[in-house]
């Protein structure tokens, strides 16, 4: 039994990085450089990771830190209005600085080449304000009271993230919920007038994104992107990552970017050379989903994007040598079609299923669409042929039911899922009529024929191999299209499910034997119907839109995402940060809602550990720059400081729990915080539809 378990875990805990103990040797033969990043966060230390220090220090919750560029210092800002500098050596407190801010301190920096002497802070005062250390004089107390060498006060609303440029101590770049992204150079002033005040006429905007928020991918900006982060590329310095109140992510070259401006007039956003989103985010018309941290890697060609309401994604930057998928406006609508779920003639299918003429009625229709799923997939994993229907469906089915599923069901889901959905390796395209295990290649060739087959003709019969929305097969009575209107015009809530269906390669690549089976999943929602006119027919109507010029509007191409991870939940802070661990930054961070922090392996998407990090929320995940080291802050006044401890090999740090168990309890949380959200919006049109009819 000793050997059988030993043997599990060995199986267990296989990476691509080999051993430790090679990578030493080969450091010996043939030098340090490379081979000291690949050391540093190696799987065999990752997977030993135990909380070494909780340092105490603040008076409120930490909602920053960054280490300086020798990873001898540790910065902090905290919702007590003061900035903490930490000794790594010592794991102790230096300094304690009074800042000044009126509210929480949201964003601290370290100014590259100021040999750690200069600060910076944004808070939610809606101020920058920069501390030159080397003003004081004489031994520096632990507590310093001291006046800012610079305070910018221009941003109108919360300043979320701050930028710095490796090699640039002169400039700092500060992002707001005002929309508007300003850089804010030493050189040439060391005040600013406070916004909206009369002689406000600071030139400092690089990015004016008061118009550059929109729901779709195929919608025109209209309403302001509140930026909730920002990150400057190592290297390459002139790229510039942005994310904040909607689902993506914008890149934008620096050299190309209009010169600095004032805020005095709203102006068009800047073109960004690339966009990142996953498609299955893309048209959600989710008010509330947005991004709450980008970042790019250390070697600057993938960036990490963590959702609020939604789970860690990760995207390439280069995309001529990488298996990433561009797509448009219309490649998301053609994501959500899909044959029946089963090989039933058409016509048959609608004499069985009754479809409701109420709401109850509709939740039930609902409830036994959802039992056919996962019937399928638990069949295609007993078999273990056809996985593509099974390997994300339970996972996705949780994310769009809603309390009529029972607990029983829920936990079939996530039992069923649990070993898939973490090793996906995503590469998205549609379903076939009929398709049950394709070829690549083949699928290939037949999403080309049928989407030649669409153009002029969307509902069409599922018999001849053809596409049809999710919505034609459970509201239309037969295959040739015509309606059943029963259920639609009694209904207070006509809503549509959408699906999306992705392909994936195992993590373990020595598993998939057989090349002709392709492992997938299949993502479920819904959504309003009415939503979507609303939303294109603009504020005052279409003819407006072709007034202002918006008929000229391009639609804009947006980056897939190449991997995703799952298990944390992300709904109760908008500053939660997921993190590229080490200088190789093979492992992704995230911390979670449920005071526990998650890594996962960057290619598979595995996860691999679990630490118990805060009394409620972690926010914060800073790796050390060159140690194996990581620094963690949240709702607690405390940073708490994570190296390998060689006694520390479970799964698990902290309180031993079922990993499945907080899993489930996550999805259930960002299940339920949907719910919620789409209460208030229901209720939020209701209220505008009654108050224009006043």
């Amino acid at each position: 039994m000793e050997m059988d378990h030993a043997a599990a875990e060995k199986a267990r805990w296989r990476f691509s990085d080999g051993g430790v103990t090679d990578l030493l040797q080969a450091r010996s033969l043939h030098g340090t450089a490379d081979i000291n990043k690949r050391v540093q966060f190696h799987s065999s230390l990752v997977q030993r990771l135990a909380l070494e220090k909780e340092m105490e220090g603040h008076l409120g919750c930490v909602n920053a830190i960054a280490w300086n560029s020798k990873g001898s210092l540790l910065l902090s800002g905290s919702d007590d209005t003061r900035i903490g500098i930490w000794s790594y050596a010592n794991r102790e407190l230096l300094h304690d600085i009074d800042t000044g801010h009126s509210a929480n301190i949201f964003c601290t920096k370290f100014v590259p080449e100021t040999s750690d002497e200069v600060i910076v802070s944004g808070a939610g005062d809606a101020e920058v304000r920069v501390f030159n250390l080397s003003r004081l004089s004489g031994k520096r107390p632990v507590e310093i009271s001291m006046e800012p060498s610079a305070v910018y006060q221009c941003h109108s609303r919360r300043i979320k993230k701050l930028a710095v440029e490796i090699g640039n101590p002169n400039i700092v770049w500060s992002a707001s919920e005002d929309g508007t992204l300003r850089q804010h150079d030493f050189r040439e002033c060391s005040s600013c007038p406070r916004a909206r005040s009369t002689n406000q006429e600071c030139r400092n905007v690089l990015l004016d994104l008061r118009w550059g928020a929109k729901k779709s991918l195929a919608d025109i900006p209209r309403q302001p992107l509140a930026l909730k982060s920002c990150d400057i590329s190592t290297v390459r310095p002139h790229q510039l990552l942005v994310g904040g109140s909607d689902a993506f992510a914008r890149l934008y070259d620096r050299r190309m970017l209009p010169p600095l401006s004032t805020c005095q007039t709203k102006k068009e956003p800047p073109p960004c050379i690339k966009m990142f989103c996953p498609m299955h985010l893309a048209d959600t018309r989710k008010s509330n989903l947005h991004l709450t941290h980008v970042a790019f890697s250390p070697n600057g060609k993938e960036v990490l994007l963590s959702y609020s309401g939604e789970h860690v994604y990760l995207f390439d930057v280069d995309l001529e040598n990488t298996s990433s998928v561009r797509y448009t406006a219309d490649n998301v609508q053609e994501q959500l079609c899909l044959p029946p779920f089963n090989k039933e003639p058409a016509k048959l299918i609608s004499k069985q299923q009754k479809f409701p003429v109420n709401r109850a009625s509709r939740n039930v229709c609902r409830v036994d669409t959802f039992k056919k799923l996962m019937q399928v997939a638990t069949k295609s994993l007993e078999m273990g042929t056809n996985l593509m229907l099974g390997v994300e469906a339970c996972s996705t089915i949780l994310l769009a039911v809603d309390h009529n599923i029972d607990d029983n069901m829920k936990h079939d889901c996530l039992c069923t899922r649990a070993g898939l959905y973490l090793k996906c390796k995503v590469y998205r395209f549609q379903i076939i009529s009929g398709a049950s295990v394709y070829g690549r290649s083949t699928i290939t060739a037949e999403l080309e024929k049928n989407k030649k087959d669409q153009v002029g003709n969307t509902y069409t019969d599922a018999r001849h191999g053809r596409l049809r929305s999710l919505s034609d097969l459970l509201f239309r009575s037969d295959a040739s299209g015509s309606s059943s209107q029963e259920g639609r015009e009694d209904s207070d809530y006509d809503d549509e499910m959408e699906l999306d269906f992705e392909t994936s390669a195992s993590g373990d690549e020595s598993r998939d034997s057989d090349p002709g089976f392709v492992r997938g999943s299949l993502s479920l929602r819904f959504h309003r119907r009415d939503s979507q006119t609303d939303e294109h027919s603009g504020e005052n109507g279409s003819a407006e839109s072709t007034q202002n010029g918006d008929s000229a509007y391009q639609p804009e191409v947006a980056v897939d995402m190449k991997q995703r991870y799952v298990a944390h939940c992300n709904v109760g802070t908008d500053i939660k940060q997921a993190s590229f661990l080490g200088e190789q930054g093979e492992f992704i961070a995230s911390g979670s809602d449920d005071g526990r922090w998650f890594i996962w392996e960057k290619r598979t998407g595995r996860l691999i550990k679990m630490l118990a990090g805060d009394g409620a929320v972690v926010n914060c995940i800073q790796s050390h720059p060159y140690d194996c080291a990581v620094a963690t802050s949240g709702i607690d006044n405390t940073i708490k400081l994570w190296t390998p401890d060689a006694n520390a090999t479970s799964m698990i740090a902290g309180p031993e729990i079922d990993v499945s168990s907080v899993i489930e309890n996550n999805q259930r949380k960002l299940s339920r915080n949907r719910e919620i959200l789409l209460l208030r919006e229901k209720e939020g049109n209701a209220w505008k539809v009654t108050s224009s009819k006043r």
